[in-house]
C-alpha cells in the first residue's frame, strides 16, 4: 500500500499517534517518491518533498515520513514540502505529523486570508498575498489588471511547508534558484521564508511597474484633445484594480516588520538583515500604491472639470445660436400679428427689407459670438 494510505491512518488515529507510530506505519510498506507529481500518493496537491543538507538537496528524499523521521534523528537538515490548494484530507495527515495548530491549518486550507504572521509555539505561521499583472491590448471598464492568490508558509526548525492558491506564484523557480545557493540555503527554513518573502515583494515591483503604464495611458487619454469624451469606466476600474493590489501589499508591512525587527525563535539575527532589505523594497511598493492613489483621484477630478468645461461650451453654443434665432422669431412675430397700420406693409420692397436686416442682424451676432468664442 502506497503513503496515502499511511496518512489516511495517522488521520484516523486522530491526536494517539505520533512520529513514532507514523514511522512503523510507513516500514511496512514501499516508499514513493513524492517528488514526482504524477505519482504522488497524498494527492494533486503535492508538487514537491526535498529533504536539504548543509544547503545541498539531498537525492531520493522525497518520502515524507522517512525524511522526516530522519531529519529529527540525526538533527540535521530541513524537509520542504510544498502543496498546491490541498483539502482537508490531504493536509490532515500532514498537519499530524508536524503537529500543526488546527487554527493555522484552518487557514491554509480555506485561504483567502490576509497577509499575517503568526506564531504557534516554535511554528511561525505566514500568509502572503501573491500578485501577477493581466496583460490587455486596451485597457476598458471591465479589463482585470491584477489578479491575486496566496502562499502560506509554515517554518519549523526543521521543516518549511508552502501551500500556494491561485494559477500563478510558482515556487519551482525559486526553488531551482535556492539550491544553486547552497550557502543561504544552509542557513536553514527561515532563509526559505526569506526568500519566499522576496519574491512575493518582487513580484509586487513588477505589477507596479505595469500597473503605472496603464494609468499614464489614460492620463495620456484624459488630457488628450477628447479628454472629456474618455470612458470614466477605465478610471475606476484601475482604482478598483489598485484597490485589490493594496489590500495584498498595505497588511503585509506589520509582518515583514516584525520578522525584520523581533527576536523570534527560528529567525536567526543574520536573517533578520535579510528581512529588513525585503522591508525596504515593500516600503517603496507601499509609496508608489499611495501615489497612484493620489495620481487617479486627480486624474478622476481633472476629468470631471473637464466634463464640466465641455457642457459649459455646450450651453455657449447652444445660447449663442438662441439669440440668432431669437431675431427672425421676434420680427416675423411681429408682422404675423396681421395689423392694418403696420410699418411698409404695403411696400412693395418691404418684405425684402426685413430680410435684409433679419440677414444682417444674424450676420452681426454671429461674427460677436465668434469673436467671443461662443462659437
Amino acid at each position: 500500500m502506497s503513503m496515502a494510505g499511511n496518512l489516511r491512518k495517522v488521520t484516523s488515529l486522530g491526536r494517539v499517534g505520533g512520529l513514532r507510530k507514523v514511522a512503523r506505519l510507513a516500514r511496512r510498506r514501499p516508499r514513493v517518491d513524492l517528488s514526482h507529481p504524477a505519482r504522488s500518493p497524498l494527492g494533486s496537491s503535492v508538487v514537491n518533498c526535498v529533504t536539504y543538507r548543509d544547503g545541498v538537496r539531498v537525492p531520493g528524499s522525497g518520502d515524507l515520513v522517512d525524511a522526516v523521521e530522519r531529519v529529527r534523528k540525526n538533527r540535521d537538515g530541513f524537509v520542504w514540502l510544498g502543496l498546491h490548494e490541498p483539502t482537508d484530507q490531504e493536509f490532515a495527515g500532514i498537519a499530524e505529523l508536524f503537529d500543526l495548530h488546527p487554527l493555522a491549518v484552518e487557514d491554509a486550507v480555506e485561504a483567502h486570508q490576509r497577509p499575517k504572521l503568526e506564531r504557534y509555539d516554535d511554528t511561525l505561521f505566514a500568509v502572503f498575498k501573491t500578485v501577477c499583472y493581466v496583460e490587455h491590448e486596451q485597457l476598458t471598464a471591465t479589463s482585470e489588471v491584477v489578479n491575486t492568490g496566496e502562499i502560506m508558509v509554515f517554518v519549523g526548525e526543521d521543516f518549511v511547508i508552502t501551500v500556494r492558491h491561485g494559477m500563478h506564484g510558482s515556487l519551482g523557480p525559486l526553488r531551482e534558484e535556492l539550491e544553486s545557493d547552497h550557502r543561504q540555503l544552509a542557513k536553514g527554513p527561515a532563509a526559505v521564508l526569506h526568500a519566499i518573502a522576496d519574491h512575493v515583494v518582487d513580484d509586487y515591483l513588477n505589477v507596479t511597474d505595469a500597473v503605472q503604464a496603464d494609468i499614464d495611458q489614460v492620463e495620456s487619454d484624459v488630457f488628450a484633445e477628447n479628454g472629456a469624451r474618455t470612458d470614466p469606466g477605465r478610471i475606476y476600474q484601475m482604482k478598483r484594480e489598485l484597490l485589490e493590489l493594496k489590500r495584498a501589499v498595505v497588511p503585509l508591512a506589520r509582518p515583514v516588520e516584525d520578522l525584520a525587527t523581533r527576536p523570534i525563535r527560528v529567525v536567526a539575527p543574520e536573517i533578520q538583515a535579510y528581512f529588513r532589505d525585503v522591508l525596504d523594497h515593500l516600503m517603496r511598493v507601499k509609496e508608489q500604491i499611495a501615489s497612484f492613489d493620489e495620481l487617479l483621484n486627480s486624474i478622476l477630478q481633472a476629468y470631471l472639470a473637464q466634463v464640466t468645461v465641455a457642457q459649459n461650451e455646450d450651453m455657449r453654443k447652444m445660447t449663442a445660436w438662441a439669440a440668432i434665432i431669437a431675431v427672425p422669431t421676434m420680427i416675423c412675430g411681429l408682422y404675423g400679428m396681421n395689423f392694418q397700420y403696420m410699418p411698409e406693409l404695403h411696400w412693395k420692397f418691404g418684405y425684402p427689407l426685413v430680410l435684409v436686416v433679419i440677414s444682417a442682424i444674424c450676420l452681426a451676432l454671429h461674427r460677436g459670438f465668434r469673436r467671443n468664442g461662443w462659437l
